[in-house]
């Protein structure tokens, strides 16, 4: 079975692009810590993944630089002939499933990049407008 579950966090923004038949492909590397310190310094390792279509653009959407991400996915290898006519090896986490990481007040990056609409108030719901009498709302 080739199953991978990654938590760590993004070490740069998503790099997505898109196909001539409009796939979009996203390629990020997540810093995933070591369980054992070297010296007393935590440690982590630069792991390379790769999401296609909607989990692309939702990564694309939602996930920047620092933010804590959970991937799911599987390990997939390859290999390609560079111009210096050298082969190089990859390995990449082929994404299937992500979520976040932490709740959005923990994680100050997506805070500042995703401000709250004029209309919300604090607790996230919307002022509702003067004159709409309550009987007419369908809770309490």
């Amino acid at each position: 079975m080739n199953k991978v579950l990654l938590i760590g966090r993004l070490t740069r923004d998503p790099d997505v692009r898109y196909t001539d038949g409009g796939l979009s492909i996203a390629r990020f590397s997540v810093a995933v810590d070591r369980r054992l310190k070297k010296e007393n310094e935590q440690t982590a390792d630069f792991i390379g993944c790769v999401a296609f279509g909607k989990t692309a653009e939702f990564i694309e959407k939602y996930f920047f630089q620092g933010n804590k991400i959970v991937v799911e996915g599987h390990i997939q290898t390859g290999s390609y002939t560079n111009q210096d006519n050298q082969k190089v090896y990859t390995t990449d986490v082929i994404v299937e499933q992500v979520e976040f990481g932490e709740s959005k007040n923990q994680n100050s990056v997506a805070n500042e990049a995703r401000p709250a609409p004029s209309s919300a108030i604090g607790d996230g719901f919307m002022k509702i407008p003067d004159g709409v009498e309550d009987e007419g709302l369908p809770f309490n």
